[in-house]
């Protein structure tokens, strides 16, 4: 083959670009990128701030969302089945549910009456216990508990305005959540009811080409919701009944409605299950002695370990699950943002997030000719005859 005649090797680098115009390139797209990011970020913010003004009306949205994600099977069934109207069906399914509800809180209720002088006698007992412990092992004496106490004292009659100030505050706050129930309850059943007609509305609205991905995403995002709320409460109800069944049986006062904290914990994951473990594990120590506290910690973390690697891998989908750190980072944000009911929502939403990002994905690769990004898998160690698992030696260094 003949060599390259000089001048076109000189033309030839003469054409590619020179470091200066790399760099600037280089620079460029890291500008308008991070530029790009910003505008997202700023939008995140803006957002963030819209949220938290008008957050007496998002959160009965956002409640009413969830109510009827988990109620609307059974609404579509009565009208399949039985015929019924939409808004009788709504309303039966609605009205059924409050009622089991009201009607499950009044069978529990006399059982935590009943056992509420005897956990305030063994909770006095037990802290009384474990003062003598701690002034026998002479880490805190009894001149320093009596300072303690004194200040203690002495705060709380200073704070007398505080704390009558706090009384309405609190006052306002049940006030608060009373009319959130109730515009959520309606707002529940007018989504029953009539919201089938939403998605149909949107993407007519949005026109072919953006209606069409809208509407596939809000499908998505309805099934997901509704997947994740139902799969959360069978898994937070099996916890609940073998947490709760082991503390009947070390007999530990208030069983049932650490049951029902457990329950209503599993909705708020790793920490609502940390904060009830911890509180079931609390009252067994103060009633039934480190014995006891023993027992129900080792329940609690043997059930914890049957949750996170068999019922929830199992009762959902894959597409759904979400890395335990972006679950523990969304809800340490949402309770600091929102408090506990931005914590019981936090993880909702992250998986509605995630349902749009893999839609992105999935239009991506379809326009570039790839793949959708799928789950990591690890390699396989080559095993000690230098094969790879694919039917090829490995080379030894060397």
């Amino acid at each position: 083959m003949a060599p390259t005649p000089p001048a076109t090797r000189l033309d030839e680098l003469n054409a590619r670009p020179g470091r200066a115009q790399v760099i600037g390139d280089g620079i460029a797209w890291s500008a308008r990128w991070s530029a790009r990011w910003l505008l997202i970020a700023l939008g995140a913010v803006a957002l963030g701030l819209v949220v938290g003004r008008l957050w007496s009306i998002v959160l009965p949205i956002a409640l009413a969302l969830l109510l009827a994600s988990v109620l609307e099977p059974a609404v579509r069934f009565l009208e399949r089945r039985l015929r019924f109207p939409p808004a009788l069906s709504a309303a039966s399914v609605l009205l059924g549910s409050v009622g089991a509800l009201v009607g499950l809180g009044f069978a529990i209720a006399p059982a935590v009456s009943g056992q509420s002088d005897d956990i305030v006698s063994d909770a006095g007992a037990g802290l009384q216990k474990l003062q003598d412990w701690v002034q026998e092992k002479e880490f805190v004496t009894q001149d320093q508990v009596d300072a303690g106490i004194q200040a203690l004292q002495d705060r709380l009659s200073s704070s007398g305005d505080a704390i009558a100030s706090g009384v309405l505050t609190g006052v306002g706050a049940a006030t608060s959540a009373v009319v959130t129930v109730v515009i959520t309850l309606i707002l529940t059943f007018l989504i029953l009811k009539d919201g089938r007609r939403f998605i149909p509305l949107v993407e007519r609205s949005a026109g072919d080409a953006a209606g069409a991905h809208l509407g596939e995403v809000l499908r998505r995002c309805w099934k997901t919701l509704g997947g994740y709320i139902r799969t959360q409460a069978i898994v937070s109800a099996v916890d609940a009944v073998l947490i709760g069944t082991a503390l009947v049986i070390v007999g530990v006062p208030l069983a049932i409605p650490l049951a029902i904290l457990t329950f209503l914990g599993g909705f708020v994951p790793i920490v609502g299950a940390f904060v009830v473990g911890a509180l079931a594990v609390l009252v067994a120590l103060v009633s039934n002695g480190v014995t006891g506290a023993i027992v129900i910690l080792v329940v609690i973390v043997l059930v914890q370990q049957l949750e996170g690697n068999v019922l929830s891998p199992w009762l959902q989908s894959k597409s759904m699950q979400l890395h335990a750190g972006v679950v523990l980072l969304s809800v340490t944000l949402g309770s600091t943002l929102f408090g506990i009911t931005g914590a019981f929502l936090a993880v909702p939403a992250v998986a509605m997030v995630a349902v749009v990002v893999r839609y992105l994905d999935e239009v991506v690769a379809e326009r570039t000719g790839t793949e959708p990004a799928a789950e990591p898998v690890e390699p396989e160690a080559p095993d000690e005859s230098g094969d790879d698992g694919r039917g090829e030696d490995v080379a030894s260094p060397g």
